[in-house]
């Protein structure tokens, strides 16, 4: 028995659930208001004791295990909950290695290193000569001191060893000022130096509010470059960082809903103003990395944009030279295709809030906040923001613009994966451009054939005992059931770009693109999310970032599904990808089916006991049946 399956039997997830839930029981299983979600009127959260199992059946639709729930519940890694409920359950982890523990100091000895240097520069702020145009410049942004030392704003001096001397007198070398990104090294000569040079010092922290790094601002009005972050490091990847997230992550739970700016002082002029649910990202594309981590505080999330961002107008533009030029030098800040991806694969739901012109955050916060508190309840979703931007300016009475519109706006159309959305979108788009709408589904269908032209055929494969029926597929090459999740994790982390052509071919039958939610094993879905991740990043080496990602415990678990099969190894990528669609299906067919048993005797017990949650699964069970039929739609025409 592995060390995740001991402790999910010694846990009970009834008890768990209980001491932030108020379950009532209900038949074979207990049930209570969801608590991820706003929630209280119907009881839509169900905990099943026979399989340890949840699942809300309500606005969030999500489920999983005791590892899913602390998961989602605390906002942590897999890593991390491991630990948790290892220590609930009176379970011992598997021994650190001596590298693992020397590993581990260094990175603590590097967390330290960052904390020290992020109180020298907030005492040189405070008190340095050198560092009045610093402090006349955080008043001119209304800071108070208690904002300044919350978040640890500092000054660096104008010298080049100002903190290398400060940091080396306690105890730290060289090479580890270097490494936390403090230091340049001259490559002519080996020397040192410090990066960073008469700026103001924003100390940037992760989740946990671990010190990683800082961006820091130039004091000149002609310094080049403006901002100047860290340089990615063992603890600072822009990437996957959120500026602000230490502080807002309870408000953001609390609230149901996360408010995404673009720059450091907005987020500290949000907090300091009481609006706690604010995070900055860092760099000019917001990740979906970033969006992983705060989805699992929220699906609600408010996107807030200046409407003046060049990355904007290069988006926008509907010029093809004039995109192409802007896009040497700037790189879109907002893509509604990819923000329409990212809702469909985190389930979130993502909206534009559009700032008056010529101000930003933390601007229409000192002057108006109540107009900010309005302004994030008028936020748009991303389709209807992008229709608004286009047709500013736009003569009706001009057919080809208005076709032109259409066009941009298909590929936008296409990322929408449910259907009802899609259409709801189709009929906004004809009457705001007042043409017919059999006219946009019409275009739509016409871009959609296109597209699945475009794609390799694939043959189907049937069961040749039970003939062409949709729910008798066969498995890949005889796949057992319970090791459909294995399968797929072997087969992706065979070959990295399988992810995104299975995406695609998903996507022209009308499915979901791959996600967390299709892997109901805790460790298999913490594969996932990591490498995931690591194919978003990047990384040069995916599959040895990943042994270094993972906990131990899933160590031996990872090394099987790295050993593939010597038939997988040997399929060409269209056969490899055919057969991961089809164990893929195969899975959501399974798990469907299960959901869907749940859901009876849920409706039965309910029935029977003449509650008035009887109609709401009844109306949730056509719902999911309707799922698991184009699910096995889409498995007859593999």
């Amino acid at each position: 028995m592995s060390v995740v399956d001991e402790i999910k039997t010694k846990i009970d997830l009834v008890e768990l659930v209980s001491e932030h839930v108020n379950l009532k029981r209900s038949g074979r299983s207990y049930t209570g208001f969801c608590p991820f979600h706003p929630n209280v009127r119907t009881p839509s959260f169900v905990v099943f004791p026979d399989s340890q199992r949840w699942h809300c059946f309500g606005a969030c639709g999500e489920g999983g295990d005791v590892f899913n729930y602390v998961m989602k519940r605390e906002g942590l890694d897999f890593r991390t909950a491991l630990e948790e409920l290892a220590r609930r359950a009176g379970v011992e982890l598997k021994p650190r290695t001596p590298a693992q523990v020397q590993a581990e100091q260094e990175t603590d000895r590097l967390h330290g290193l960052l904390e020290e240097a992020a109180r020298y520069y907030n005492q040189l702020l405070h008190h340095a000569p050198q560092a009045q145009a610093a402090r006349a410049y955080v008043a001119r942004r209304g800071l108070t001191d208690e904002t300044v030392d919350r978040f640890l704003v500092g000054y660096s001096l104008p010298g080049w060893d100002g903190a290398r001397a400060y940091l080396t007198e306690r105890g730290y070398t060289v090479a580890e000022l270097v490494k936390a990104g403090l230091l340049v090294q001259r490559d002519d000569r080996g020397s040192t130096y410090d990066r960073f040079r008469d700026r103001l010092m924003i100390t940037i922290r992760d989740g946990k509010g671990r010190v990683t790094g800082f961006g820091a601002r130039t004091l000149d009005p002609e310094g080049i470059p403006k901002y100047l972050n860290s340089p990615q490091t063992a603890l600072f990847d822009k990437s996957r960082t959120l500026f602000g997230l230490d502080m807002a992550r309870q408000a953001i739970r609390r609230e149901d809903r996360a408010v995404i700016v673009e720059g450091y002082m907005d987020v500290m002029q949000a907090q300091q103003a009481g609006f706690a649910n604010v995070v900055a990202q860092m760099g000019t594309a917001l990740t979906e990395s970033q969006l992983r981590q705060l989805e699992r505080l929220s699906k609600r999330l408010v996107l807030a944009l200046d409407p003046d961002t060049a990355g904007i107008r290069a988006t926008l533009r509907g010029v093809k030279v004039a995109r192409q030029t802007l896009e040497q030098e700037w790189e879109p800040v907002f893509d509604p295709r990819g923000l329409v991806g990212h809702e469909s694969r985190l389930g979130a739901d993502i909206r534009i809030l559009q700032l008056p012109h010529g101000q930003d955050p933390d601007d229409l916060i000192r002057e108006d906040a109540e107009r900010w508190t309005t302004l994030i309840e008028e936020a748009v979703p991303v389709v209807d923001f992008y229709l608004k931007t286009l047709i500013e300016g736009l003569d009706l009475d001009d057919s080809k613009a208005k076709s032109g519109v259409v066009d941009t706006l298909l590929p936008i159309l296409r990322a929408v994966s449910n259907p009802v959305e899609r259409e709801d979108h189709v009929q906004k788009i004809a009457r705001v451009l007042r043409v017919d709408v059999r006219a946009v589904q019409s275009r739509l269908r016409g871009a959609e054939r296109q597209k699945t032209q475009r794609q390799p055929s694939m043959p189907r494969v049937f069961d040749p005992d039970s003939g062409p029926h949709p729910g008798k597929v066969k498995s890949p090459r005889g796949i057992v059931e319970a090791d459909l999740e294995g399968h797929c994790l072997s087969l992706l982390l065979q070959r990295p770009g399988l992810l995104a052509q299975v995406n695609a071919a998903l996507e022209t039958s009308q499915q979901d693109p791959l996600h967390e939610q299709d892997f109901r094993d805790a460790g298999c879905r913490a594969i996932f999310q990591a490498w995931e991740t690591l194919l978003a990043t990047g990384q040069v080496d995916p599959v040895q970032a990943l042994r270094a990602q993972l906990p131990d415990e899933l160590d031996a678990r990872l090394e099987k599904l790295l050993a593939a099969d010597e038939d997988d190894s040997l399929l060409a990528d269209e056969q490899m990808e055919r057969d991961l669609t089809l164990t893929l299906l195969r899975l959501r067919e399974r798990n469907l089916k299960q959901l869907g048993q749940e859901l009876s005797f849920l409706t039965l017990e309910a029935q029977e006991a003449g509650d008035v949650r009887a109609r709401q699964y009844a109306e949730i069970w056509r719902s999911h049946t309707e799922t698991l039929y184009r699910t096995q739609q889409a498995l007859a025409q593999r």
